[in-house]
């Protein structure tokens, strides 16, 4: 089945009729709110990633706009900082059409007190259809969520999660692998204080690959049992990165926050690169070709040698593009959510 907006008599050359690929047994995705990965269905999340090769379709396009999502106004909510996640959803809705707001909490209403809830009351009053939020507060965007009826993307809330940075990761992955099925993909790195980690983890493992799961213990959830961590699905668990690299299929780096050094969770940030680092001599004993990720900004020479950054595995760049098409397939599948 093939979901068609079609362009008017107006619309400029090039910016033709969308036409995204879905499953034969699902034309809409339940919603209507993303907020994890936990809570989608193995056919949810490819319904998304399907979703996303359309929308990598119109980005090729000479002109790439839409009028898929015309009329539709979409609010960037940003309590923190931000450079590829706000510009990449910022872009995604303009493609479609959509009208886009960035709002952001220093220099707004939340100076002078405004609560998130009062926030988001606000934003649906003048108009918000979908409101793609990042808050700093693990929880937050649940709480937007049972307070307005536009639509909540979570765009990254505190240690939590992060769900279209691990969706464009898994695009990423199968887009270089052909399938996860099967795979064992290794995350390396502070998990523990990493929400791309715990969103990468339900989606890959959900997608049918294995994880490893590699760093210091302290930069590890507490309790960390080889089975399981916390809830999330099994894992792979491994303190030895040149042990867990070999044979692995792809290989995550995670980003070394550095006030871990002031709160004494790492010795160094020498000793770190000495054991975690990805160099050419570690990705080498990984499985032949395999992806190299990272969700960004990076650190060079502390998780990932410069060399290997930039080198033929790494799909760094890729995954930024690829952040487009997978934020665009989010906000056209939860836009569609009721009609």
């Amino acid at each position: 089945m093939v979901i068609e907006s079609k362009a008017t008599e107006s619309t400029p050359p090039g910016h033709g009729e969308l036409k995204t690929p879905i499953p034969e047994n699902q034309t809409t995705w339940a919603g209507p709110h993303l907020l994890d990965i936990d809570v989608l269905t193995r056919d949810e999340i490819l319904l998304i990633l399907d979703t996303t090769a359309g929308m990598e379709e119109v980005l090729h396009r000479r002109v790439a706009r839409t009028p898929a999502l015309r009329g539709v106004t979409v609010v960037n909510l940003f309590y923190e900082a931000s450079t590829r996640t706000r510009a990449s959803f910022e872009l995604a809705g303009k493609v479609l059409g959509a009208d886009v707001i960035n709002v952001a909490g220093s220099g707004s209403s939340v100076e002078k007190g405004e609560s998130l809830v009062d926030t988001v009351q606000t934003l649906k009053a003048i108009g918000a259809d979908v409101i793609v939020m990042r808050h700093p507060s693990s929880g937050a965007p649940y709480l937007a969520a049972r307070e307005t009826s536009a639509h909540v993307i979570n765009a990254g809330d505190g240690w939590h999660a992060h769900p279209t940075q691990a969706l464009l990761d898994a695009y990423t992955l199968r887009k270089t692998m052909g399938t996860l099925e099967g795979k064992r993909v290794l995350i390396v790195g502070d998990v523990q204080h990493s929400r791309v980690a715990r969103s990468n983890i339900w989606a890959l493992t959900t997608l049918g690959a294995t994880v490893t799961l590699v760093g210091p213990g302290t930069l590890m959830p507490r309790g960390l049992e080889p089975s399981q961590v916390h809830g999330l699905p099994a894992v792979e668990v491994d303190d030895d990165l040149d042990r867990a690299i070999v044979g692995a299929d792809a290989v995550m780096a995670l980003r070394i926050q550095k006030e871990r050094m002031r709160s004494a969770m790492l010795p160094s940030l020498r000793e770190y690169a000495s054991r975690y680092q990805i160099d050419s001599t570690r990705l080498a004993k990984a499985a032949e070709g395999a992806p190299l990720l990272h969700p960004g900004p990076m650190n060079q020479g502390i998780e990932v040698a410069a060399d290997v950054a930039h080198g033929l595995q790494s799909e760094v760049e890729r995954q930024v593009q690829h952040g487009v098409a997978v934020r665009m397939a989010a906000l056209y599948l939860l836009a569609r959510t009721g009609e």
